[in-house]
């Protein structure tokens, strides 16, 4: 399937309505190897107004089409949330995963096979959302030392 199928099939799904911009939008973080931050997507769709992708980017996110992701370097990244692929659309994120922070090169990488550990809240506490993320230096960046 191409990430046009992918992307118009999550529109589908998230009851998010297809336009040209927003089906390109999804495209660039479906076809990302890591989340992007939105200067990162601005700067890959040169063509589209920022305000449209900013407009988007709401529209993905309260229809539970992105996972959200504070790195701690002040930028916020975003990558599709793939537990929906399987017709799960409950706002609980279910193919939560484990990220890594690179503090030399500040890319993002997601470990899509490293899961987050369970962890036992209080009583009376409902999480709906986990974000872990790594920090330190990846291995490219440790090469170059």
């Amino acid at each position: 399937m191409s990430s046009y199928e992918d992307a118009l099939d999550l529109m589908q799904e998230h009851g998010v309505r297809p336009t040209a911009n927003r089906i390109m939008i999804l495209r660039t973080l479906i076809e990302s190897t890591r989340p992007l931050s939105m200067q990162e997507i601005e700067t890959e769709l040169e063509s589209v107004d920022k305000s449209i992708i900013s407009r988007t980017i709401s529209a993905f996110k309260e229809k539970h089409l992105l996972h959200i992701l504070e790195d701690g370097s002040e930028s916020v990244r975003y990558e599709v949330c793939k537990a929906h692929l399987h017709g799960n659309v409950e706002p609980l994120d279910e193919d939560a995963h484990v990220h890594f922070h690179c503090e030399v090169c500040g890319r993002t990488f997601c470990f899509e096979d490293v899961r987050i550990p369970e962890v036992e809240y209080p009583e009376g506490f409902e999480t709906r959302t986990v974000n872990y993320m790594a920090k330190g230096i990846c291995p490219e960046c440790q090469a170059k030392k």
